[in-house]
């Protein structure tokens, strides 16, 4: 056999194992939570089904370039990550640590929950909600049930999400995995609590939803859309189950906004309040702002019903062409009595400084700590550039492109720093 008959033969070989990868990773983006709860449901060990599903998108690497990328991959992996999950519950070692008849039971109430009353068990279309009240349970330590939510039901890694939380990422990945200990060892069951119950664990799973917008967007254009499309999803999904909780609806209402403009944060970086309201997906807009209406309940709008309202006024630009910047200044300054974290107050001092002028703005920044905080040196620097100070505006930008984990961002800064000087 010739050379040209080897490289066909190579070139078919390269082309089988390009689908095979694209087909895997499509599935690990798609369905990763999807997959993991439902693992993890009949046995309470998340750490093992991750793992499992872990060998499960390793052995089809392996096998789909000979075998072909099958009908149905997620169906496939699913059914290969249960077989390894067998063989663990039948080695003698687990079964002296757990019976594998406990292991398959699959609980379908939680331990003295009520009758769920009128919660929608049907609503719930996979197990990921569960997933995520399971990690709000009160055995698992506050601080780390949203990053485990990011984790387990986004398929986020550990690195990323200590960045989302401003921790070391070898303290977040030793929390992860002793809360994933813990679940095991409390033996958490899957099921959607009772509303006395619930009531407990939202605001750790609203915190995981919008953690999820925050923690990918410096990927590729189709994980940036990927993640946002689950963490509305999710939030949509958690107030269709709620019915009548404003933030929720107010959370759902949020995602839809991002969402909407998920297709505008491809590659070079704009700002939000420069790109081009045309980009955005009108039906998005138009259904955040039915989700945004039903927090109207409310006595006091809630911290995400607040960010909504602040998604909306952006989004009300695609049709009047102007950015009302009075609305902000009002909902920002909500904002931070309602949930006074460092962004919100560098947002609201970013605002001012265009309501008030410039020097305002750098005020308020100046009696924020915000030293390793990246936002704070770009709103600085923007303000410093406002006021003509140009050579503090370029430290002020080179500073903050240094602090970004963005290269496209990073590269925006810089330029921003060298047209100003």
């Amino acid at each position: 056999m010739g050379p040209e008959h080897l490289s066909a033969r190579d070139a078919v070989q390269q082309a089988a194992e390009q689908a095979a990868e694209q087909a895997a990773e499509y599935v690990a983006r798609t369905s990763y939570g999807r997959l993991v709860a439902r693992l993890a449901a009949s046995t309470g060990d998340l750490a093992l089904a991750e793992d499992a599903l872990s060998g499960a998108l390793e052995e089809a690497l392996r096998r789909w370039p000979g075998d072909g990328v099958p009908d149905n991959p997620e169906g496939w992996i699913l059914t290969v990550a249960r077989n390894r999950q067998r063989d663990v519950w039948k080695s003698s070692a687990h079964r002296t640590g757990r019976p594998l008849e406990q292991a398959e039971h699959v609980p379908t109430v939680e331990t003295g929950a009520t009758d769920p009353g009128d919660l929608d068990l049907d609503a719930v279309g996979d197990r990921r909600l569960e997933l995520m009240l399971v990690c709000a349970h009160p055995a698992i330590d506050p601080a780390v049930r949203a990053p485990l939510m990011l984790q387990s039901v986004l398929g986020i890694d550990a690195a990323r999400i200590a960045r989302v939380f401003a921790v070391a990422p070898s303290a977040m990945a030793q929390r992860l995995v002793r809360a994933k200990k813990r679940i095991r060892a409390a033996r958490v069951p899957f099921a959607i609590p009772d509303r006395s119950v619930l009531a407990e664990r939202l605001p750790a799973v609203f915190e995981a939803v919008y953690g999820c917008l925050a923690a990918q967007w410096d990927d590729d254009a189709a994980a940036v859309d990927s993640l946002a499309g689950e963490a509305q999803y999710l939030a949509v999904t958690l107030a269709a189950l709620l019915h009548d909780e404003p933030e929720a609806w107010g959370l759902a209402a949020l995602t839809t906004f991002t969402l909407s403009r998920a297709r505008a944060a491809e590659a070079p970086y704009i700002p939000l309040d420069e790109q081009d309201p045309a980009d955005w997906d009108g039906d998005l807009i138009a259904e955040a702002e039915t989700y945004l209406r039903r927090t109207a309940s409310a006595r006091a709008p809630g911290r995400f019903a607040l960010e909504a309202a602040i998604g909306a006024v952006h989004a009300a630009r695609r049709r009047t062409g102007v950015l009302d910047l009075a609305a902000l200044r009002t909902l920002y300054d909500a904002l931070v009595i309602v949930a006074p974290t460092l962004g919100a107050q560098v947002a609201r001092a970013s605002v001012v400084g265009r309501t008030d002028g410039p020097e305002a703005g750098l005020a308020l920044l100046a009696d924020l700590d915000g030293a390793t905080f990246q936002p704070w040196h770009a709103a600085r620097a923007d303000l410093l550039a406002r006021a003509g100070r140009t050579d503090e505006a370029a430290a002020a930008y080179r500073r903050a492109a240094e602090l970004s984990d963005d290269p496209r961002v990073a590269e925006f800064l810089l330029r921003r720093g060298r047209e100003g000087s």
